[in-house]
């Protein structure tokens, strides 16, 4: 990518979240995506304070997780976040997860939303989160990942 990405999670893969089949499993992807967002939301000014001052917060509306490798216990990862669109109460993410060799493990496209807590409805974001957000990694449509926006299906031979 052009864009630098901004690195918003790391960790070690725990012993609990190997599976049978010797490597982390995959729900363990979803909750490191799910953490990462979180770190996103803080990030923006969504922590705990925010969301209280602002009565808002982020609702994933859908979310597309490809495992392009495996990762193995003791491993660490870390997970960047880019800004693929924006508008003002949604926000389009491509977070990629990468191993020690700056291999991508897994990659996760988001679309989320804001929302008021005080109406449990879609509202624009805050103009201080909106701003914030405005500041992230931002890639045009013409540099964004192969992967993104794309169906899920079985690709057939022609």
């Amino acid at each position: 990518m052009t864009v630098k990405e901004l690195d918003i999670w790391e960790g070690e893969v725990p012993a609990e979240w190997v599976d049978y089949n010797g490597h982390m499993n995959d729900a363990a992807y979803a909750t490191v995506f799910s953490t990462s967002l979180n770190a996103l939301m803080t990030r923006i000014g969504l922590n705990e304070t925010g969301r209280t001052k602002h009565d808002y917060t982020i609702f994933t509306l859908e979310a597309h997780l490809k495992y392009l490798a495996e990762a193995h216990k003791g491993q660490v990862l870390r997970v960047q976040v880019t800004l693929l669109d924006v508008d003002a109460k949604r926000m389009h993410v491509w977070f990629t997860m990468k191993n020690e060799q700056d291999e991508a493990v897994a990659t996760s496209e988001q679309m989320v939303m804001g929302m008021d807590q005080t109406t449990g409805k879609p509202a624009p974001f805050p103009d201080q989160v909106y701003e914030t957000i405005l500041e992230l990694p931002r890639l045009e449509k013409n540099q964004w990942p192969e992967a993104a926006n794309k169906p899920m299906g079985i690709r057939r031979k022609k």
